[in-house]
């Protein structure tokens, strides 16, 4: 059971406390409520940008890694399709240099010209390394747009194209920073040997005066239900074949969630999962092969992702892992494979309890989610899924038709 307090400052900066005395460290994690699918789909990859224009300096301190390091602390940060993340971790005698640092930045960056070009051209150089000449790494630019029509998940975390970023002015960026980064859209959880009212009083001190902002209401467009059956084929410079299915699913925070994501562990968490057994070391189809959930906040999918061997083309891949998951939604799984992966489940979430960073961020999105203490309820939903579950949430998302796939071929 992870205890914890919970408290709001005037502005509407919301505040979490974990009291943990097994360390020395502090940690204090602050979740924006901001991701790449709030962004204008014409300026696309600002969520990201600002991940790095953080670093660049705030009004009142130049250097945001100097002074943290001078205290013995570490800091990181990352960007998804739904939030943005910020986390440090310090001796706890030096939480106040936390609190500093944080507030200052989320005051206002020092917007100045030279930071956003030398951000601007790492994220560039970012985007050409890793998704334009690195092998495999255009997937998610082309399987997002064939999955999703209208929902801003159509474009990756990076962005849809360089020259959105080419082309971001200093008006832009003060835009976006003044619509998402105030103390309404932020959550900060402040773990550690750390007692309520001494972050109650650091916070008051440093964050209590900064303006509320206003709360950005979102209002995204709903993805329609797919209804056919969709697939594309390109062709790349690569050492073999792939192939990505894409489907589907429910929410991060809805009812189904839990059975989706024990499937993917059946399917394919370790050597004795089916998608392995069966279509690598049986059949020998595929060289790998992965199923997972993506997790979103709005309705996701479930993909299944493979390299597939030389003897096989990627449409016999394709037809096999169908012909997995259609055992899914014929058969019900068997109470000992369905306990194993409970198992699992069990082992990773007691696992992720036991360092203050995991937990500080788990509380972040768990009360960004509309419940902190669901750090503490999840597991029962799972230890709840029964194989009528499985055998459920299988058939209405494992249809031909609510299915989106890339073929990735190798030049010849």
């Amino acid at each position: 059971m992870i205890k914890y307090d919970r408290f709001k400052l005037g502005n509407g900066l919301t505040v979490i406390v974990h009291n943990d005395e097994a360390t020395p460290l502090a940690c204090v994690n602050i979740l924006y409520d901001v991701g790449a699918r709030d962004e204008d789909e014409n300026r696309t990859g600002f969520a990201h940008l600002f991940e790095h224009l953080m670093f660049g300096g705030s009004i009142n301190i130049p250097s945001y890694d100097e002074p943290l390091q001078r205290v013995g602390g570490e800091n990181n940060a990352f960007t998804t399709n739904d939030i943005t993340n910020y986390y440090l971790t310090l001796p706890a005698a030096n939480l106040e240099t936390a609190m500093w640092l944080e507030s200052d930045r989320m005051l206002s960056l020092a917007f100045s010209e030279k930071s956003l070009e030398v951000q601007r051209n790492v994220v560039i150089e970012e985007f050409k390394q890793r998704y334009l000449n690195q092998p495999y790494g255009d997937v998610w630019l082309l399987i997002r747009p064939l999955t999703y029509k209208v929902h801003p998940y159509r474009w990756a975390t990076i962005g849809k194209e360089i020259s959105h970023i080419e082309n971001a002015t200093m008006e832009d960026v003060k835009a976006f920073f003044k619509k998402f980064y105030c103390p309404s859209n932020a959550i900060m959880v402040v773990s550690g040997p750390v007692k309520t009212d001494e972050v109650k009083q650091l916070a008051e001190k440093w964050f209590g005066t900064i303006p509320a902002g206003v709360k950005h209401n979102r209002a995204l467009p709903v993805e329609p239900k797919q209804e056919e059956y969709r697939s594309e084929t390109v062709y790349r410079e690569v050492p073999y074949d792939g192939v990505y299915l894409n489907f589907h699913m429910c929410a991060r925070d809805d009812a189904e969630y839990p059975a989706m994501d024990l499937i993917s562990d059946i399917l394919s968490r370790g050597n004795s999962a089916r998608l392995y057994n069966a279509l690598v070391k049986d059949q020998e189809i595929f060289s790998e092969i992965n199923a997972f959930v993506m997790g979103d906040h709005d309705k996701g999918t479930f993909v299944v992702s493979g390299k597939v061997t030389e003897e096989f083309s990627t449409e016999h891949a394709e037809e096999a892992v169908f012909a997995e998951l259609q055992k899914l939604c014929e058969e019900k799984v068997g109470e000992r494979e369905l306990q194993k992966v409970k198992n699992k489940v069990e082992s990773s979430l007691q696992f992720a309890e036991m360092g203050i960073l995991d937990k500080s961020m788990n509380l972040a999105f768990y009360e960004l989610m509309g419940d902190a203490n669901k750090i503490n309820t999840e597991l029962s939903e799972y230890l709840a899924v029964t194989a009528e579950d499985i055998q459920s949430v299988a058939k209405e998302v494992f249809r031909k038709t609510n299915c989106s796939v890339l073929h990735y071929k190798r030049k010849k």
